[in-house]
């Protein structure tokens, strides 16, 4: 099942995609107040217009955002060079809050005192059951779908601390979708990734390279934190980053940011200029 979120009359829903239309299935909230009781529910008539729609992230308001960082085997020479880390020998997690997620089409701005944006496809897994202490044999159990995800990240300030936060929650520089893929239709082991500028190939890799799978990352953190339904978990992202190149290459205003991922599909964002978003 392919599902999308969607905004009607002020309430968000969640809707299963056939072709150009939208089946609603339930309140976003209902939704994941029970994933399994509602994937299970018998979805209404596909009659919405997929572009007619105002879509929505597709996860609560109060989700959490798991990032993994240098998590591909491609991208570890890069952060040595960068960061001066090494392999991680466990899952190296950083926060990002729900607010700065955003969809397919949306203008994402640059940070005034930025060079530009980076990019960094990702494999997200959402979470559908809640999951404590759980061991990697159960963990891939409590996740109900995978997503494609786009870290776009504010360099400057994610390098000039030890600390990632600010750097990685920028303005809506969180791209997701543009549908949520259902854990039965599609395995996290072997999916390509790939990101394009201005349509070209800037990332080319797959989950094979994987330090941590998903199933390692899911229970490293639940033995500490209780990973709710709607959670997300953004798996990290392979070499190629715009930071990692020589001269460095930065996303600007004009350029267009596209990261796909096999299976699910490609989320394409313009990059704007800050002085063209409104001020929150």
């Amino acid at each position: 099942m392919r599902l999308i979120a969607y905004a009607e009359n002020g309430r968000r829903f969640v809707g299963a995609v056939s072709g150009d239309k939208v089946a609603p299935i339930a309140p976003l909230d209902e939704f994941y107040a029970d994933v399994p009781a509602a994937l299970a529910s018998e979805a209404g008539t596909p009659t919405l217009l997929l572009t007619d729609l105002e879509q929505v992230p597709p996860v609560p308001l109060t989700s959490r955002v798991f990032c993994v960082g240098i998590n591909y085997h491609s991208h570890a020479g890069e952060s040595k060079d960068l960061a001066g880390l090494d392999v991680p020998k466990l899952p190296m997690i950083f926060g990002r809050w729900a607010s700065t997620l955003v969809t397919d089409g949306t203008p994402v701005p640059v940070p005034p005192n930025e060079p530009g944006l980076d990019w960094e496809v990702e494999l997200a897994a959402v979470v559908g059951t809640p999951a404590w202490n759980v061991t990697p044999e159960t963990a891939l159990d409590h996740i109900f779908g995978y997503t494609a995800f786009n870290d776009l990240s504010a360099r400057r300030k994610q390098l000039a601390t030890p600390q990632f936060t600010v750097g990685k929650n920028a303005d809506r520089s969180g791209p997701i979708g543009p549908v949520v893929v259902t854990a039965d239709e599609l395995s996290p082991a072997a999916l390509r990734v790939t990101t394009r500028v201005n349509g070209e190939i800037m990332q080319d890799g797959n989950t094979r390279d994987l330090i941590h799978d998903v199933a390692a990352i899911v229970s490293y953190l639940s033995d500490t934190i209780t990973l709710l339904p709607g959670d997300v978990i953004a798996t990290g992202t392979p070499g190629g980053i715009g930071a990692g190149r020589k001269p460095e290459v930065f996303l600007q205003p004009g350029d267009v940011v596209e990261v796909e991922v096999e299976g699910i599909g490609a989320v394409r964002n313009p990059i704007v200029d800050r002085s063209e978003i409104e001020a929150p």
